[in-house]
């Protein structure tokens, strides 16, 4: 919800209230994170169907597989840590953003 303007805005020349606008920046960032989740959600699905086949014995019994095993335990493990970044990148980023900015103003922006 926007912010509830009490009293008018004393910069304004006639005095009115400010209207308020969901900051085009803010919605930017939530744009990304959904662009992104999908994509990283399909491949710890595919990373983890792999890691379970590769775990099973119907699969395969050979001495390699561990190794196999392993990588694949690392690989989901770096997964984790992009996907956490991708997230804490996007959300610092937002920490900085307003989500609401007044109708008059052109839309700030973190980091310009």
């Amino acid at each position: 919800m926007p912010p509830v303007s009490a009293s008018p805005d004393p910069f304004s020349p006639d005095g009115q209230a400010t209207s308020w606008r969901f900051n085009p920046e803010y919605q930017k960032l939530v744009d990304l994170w959904q662009q992104a989740q999908p994509l990283l959600e399909g491949l710890t699905g595919s990373l983890d169907k792999a890691y379970q086949m590769a775990r099973s014995r119907d699969v395969w019994d050979a001495p390699v597989a561990e190794r196999y095993v392993q990588d694949m335990g690392e690989w989901r493990t770096r997964l984790g840590m992009y996907r956490q970044a991708v997230l804490t990148a996007i959300s610092d980023q937002a920490a900085d953003t307003p989500r609401w900015v007044p109708v008059s103003s052109s839309a700030p922006h973190a980091y310009s």
